[in-house]
């Protein structure tokens, strides 16, 4: 294997362990996964403004999941009541989705859990010699 692979195999692990940890820590204390938490965060951060909407490709993209699965995940949340789907006003044919109130409820009330469960991740994967530099890579991008 190149040290190219191997690196690439090394970023699989750091986010599949990563996503683990975190969805060990939401699930039990928000009832959501990590994949909805990145969902609502998200359609969190949209704004009514000309382009501040995003189309589902570009949802789908952001949290990594083909849109059919996204637009699955979106029905999900729909049915909990933490999304809403409403038709474009200026396109009938778009759909915008945006977050309820109890959705950002639920998203707050998790940021601190998904957070920490984070940091705590990253701090025992940066123990492991082959993850450690991804996890120093990380971290120095989030302090930029």
């Amino acid at each position: 294997m190149t040290a190219l692979a191997q690196r690439w195999c090394a970023l699989q692990v750091l986010h599949d362990r990563i996503s683990a940890h975190i969805e060990r820590a939401l699930q039990p204390a928000h009832g959501i996964s990590v994949r909805e938490f990145s969902l609502l965060d998200v359609l969190s951060r949209q704004h009514d403004d000309d382009g501040g909407h995003l189309q589902m490709k570009q949802v789908a993209e952001s949290i990594a999941l083909s849109q059919s699965a996204t637009t699955r995940l979106v029905a999900r949340l729909e049915d909990r009541g933490l999304l809403s789907r409403y038709i474009c006003p200026t396109d009938r044919r778009g759909i915008y989705t945006e977050v309820t109130a109890d959705g950002h409820r639920m998203l707050t009330a998790a940021r601190p859990t998904n957070d920490t469960a984070l940091a705590e991740a990253l701090d025992t994967l940066s123990a492991e010699e082959e993850l450690a530099p991804l996890v120093r890579a990380l971290r120095g991008s989030a302090e930029r």
